[in-house]
């Protein structure tokens, strides 16, 4: 081997590799593109700093039109098993300007700090803080960070969060935090789950026969957050005990959506069971998409069944 050449001391398939000088490797996630006019769509977005000090930025989409009335908001959270990816992206880019223009709705995609530089929770602090300030532009002060298309455009009774895969779980332990916003005339009404990342040490369904993606997606915990727990810790196993209960999920409609030949769709069908089961008062509601894997839609956007998933998404947003 040449010595010039780092070794590789962590391989996490197929995300990234951490070589023993320390330097991470991303393999997958690492394009950008500019926001802008999107030339298909029309969707306008542009680049926002919440934070100087971290870093912590948002991607802010609006619908090219010219109506005057106050448009639904949806606060995205973007998938990547936390270690990978943005909102400038360009498939999550192009998937966020698809959605905004089939539902006509404001959008904004959080960039919170990846792993393994900045450890878990780093993820979920930094979308709580996202939520924090979006949240504050529905009071009458105007704060000087705030942004004036925020509080002109969104109509603060809709506003949902939604995120596929590790963004799916943001999504989920944010609404466990609402009832601290309810001083504010800002109101979640709905979750959005795309092949939301859920996981256990105790395989279920297809996981049991699955050996090798199993194997797979338990380093990926593992490397994201080591702890005693493992794979039970409570970030990713939201059904062992010492999880928040699930009645407490804080908004009053969600949808899930799984994948037939995704093996964490048993994680989000379970969810969906007991959730319903559950003490919680809302409405959940559940989409599967037949012989299509792990958000196939962000990689295959213009296939039948990602228009599909993209209008169901956006009648969930819109519906009254």
């Amino acid at each position: 081997m040449d010595p010039t050449y780092p070794q590789i001391s962590i391989d996490v398939p197929p995300y990234l590799r951490v070589h023993k000088n320390g330097a991470v490797e991303r393999l997958a996630g690492i394009h950008v593109v500019p926001p802008g006019i999107d030339p298909q769509t029309k969707v306008i977005s542009k680049d926002i700093t919440i934070n100087p000090k971290t870093a912590l930025t948002v991607r802010l989409y609006s619908p090219n039109n010219s109506t005057s009335r106050k448009l639904p908001l949806i606060i995205y959270f973007h998938g990547g098993a936390y270690i990978i990816s943005s909102p400038s992206d360009p498939l999550y880019h192009n998937s966020l300007n698809k959605l905004v223009l089939e539902a006509n709705i404001i959008a904004i995609s959080v960039n919170y700090r990846l792993a393994p530089e900045h450890p878990l929770p780093t993820a979920y602090d930094d979308s709580w803080e996202a939520l924090q300030w979006i949240a504050s532009h529905a009071g009458e002060n105007h704060e000087e960070n705030h942004e004036n298309l925020i509080k002109e455009k969104v109509d603060f009774n809709k506003v949902f969060l939604a995120g596929d895969s590790a963004g799916a779980n943001i999504g989920h332990y944010m609404t466990l935090k609402l009832n601290v916003l309810n001083h504010l005339n800002f109101k979640v009404v709905g979750l959005i789950m795309v092949n939301p990342y859920f996981w256990g040490k105790e395989p279920i369904g297809v996981e049991i026969s699955d050996y090798e993606r199993r194997k797979m997606v338990d380093k990926w915990w593992e490397f994201v957050c080591p702890s005693d727990k493992g794979n039970d810790d409570p970030l990713i196993n939201p059904f062992v005990e010492e999880a928040p209960d699930l009645e407490e999920v804080g908004v009053e409609k969600v949808l899930i959506t799984v994948c037939e030949k995704d093996i964490l769709r048993e994680r989000g069908k379970l969810y969906h069971k007991k959730l319903v089961n559950s003490g919680w008062k809302g409405t959940a509601e559940f989409y599967e998409t037949q012989e299509e894997d792990h958000v196939f839609h962000i990689f295959n956007p213009d296939c039948d069944k990602a228009k599909s998933l993209i209008k169901r998404i956006a009648d969930f947003i819109n519906e009254e």
